[in-house]
């Protein structure tokens, strides 16, 4: 059983809440604190980023904290290295990895790399569902599991392409544009069902979600949980307490209409 399943297995129906970090933010040894901290706070799975020059779907909260990391010499070994220590102190959390095709492209080895160092799943955010099988191939090689976005507008052949290649689960977006705390999600149970009607993967909404409010309605249009990243990044950039704050939006992810 993967990490996903077992995490889902063990809320009994309950929201999953993610928690999302930058990695190497703002240097390598407080990151590892924070992502401890995410855990500390009652983080059900972990995603994290790479620092990357040009990633298209971050909004300015996770621009600039890729841009700290840079500053700070980070690149993809140290963050491999992160997320190997990660795991050998939190075994059981899920950590997934949001990224984009340049960095998997330029890294020969990239995905075995990632699946030995720990990580659980692969999202790489600027690769479409028509282009998707050969990434999706390697990761069933490597042994790492495959995450796609699906849109309230994709349309029903993605949505089947999106059901067939992803694994983990799938990954939700609930407004269009970039990441950020600019502007809540709307949180579409049209698209829950047709994804169910697909046989896809768990839903999970991500995108616009930074209050307890947003969690709540997440899991009312039938998610299976949620990703909260702009927010804790902003939090963690400030000096806040991060751990608090995750305990706060995780103690909105009972969902009491849940049948599951």
């Amino acid at each position: 059983m993967s990490r996903y399943s077992a995490m889902f297995d063990r809320l009994h129906g309950d929201g999953a809440f993610g928690a999302f970090l930058m990695l190497g933010d703002p240097d390598l040894e407080t990151s590892a604190r924070l992502l401890d901290d995410l855990v500390a706070g009652g983080a059900d799975m972990v995603e994290v980023g790479i620092p990357f020059s040009d990633p298209v779907a971050d909004g300015p909260v996770i621009q600039a904290a890729a841009k700290r990391a840079f500053k700070a010499g980070v690149r993809v070994g140290d963050c491999l290295d992160l997320i190997a220590r990660f795991r050998s102190r939190h075994p059981d959390v899920p950590v997934g990895i949001l990224t984009y095709a340049n960095i998997v492209m330029a890294r020969a080895g990239f995905v075995r790399d990632a699946a030995e160092a720990g990580a659980d799943s692969l999202l790489i955010a600027d690769v479409p569902s028509l282009e998707a099988e050969p990434f999706v191939r390697e990761m069933d090689q490597a042994g790492i599991e495959s995450v796609l976005i699906a849109a309230a507008n994709t349309p029903d052949a993605a949505l089947q392409r999106i059901a067939k290649f992803s694994s983990a689960y799938t990954y939700c977006v609930s407004r269009a544009g970039i990441t950020g705390t600019h502007a809540g999600g709307e949180f579409d149970s049209g698209l829950v069902n047709r994804l169910k009607a697909a046989s896809a993967p768990p839903p999970i909404f991500g995108f616009g979600i930074s209050r307890p409010e947003h969690v709540r309605a997440a899991l009312a249009a039938g998610a299976r949980g949620v990703i909260c990243g702009s927010a804790i990044v902003e939090c963690a950039a400030r000096g806040g307490d991060v751990a608090a704050l995750v305990n706060s939006l995780k103690a909105s992810t009972r969902n009491e209409s849940s049948t599951q």
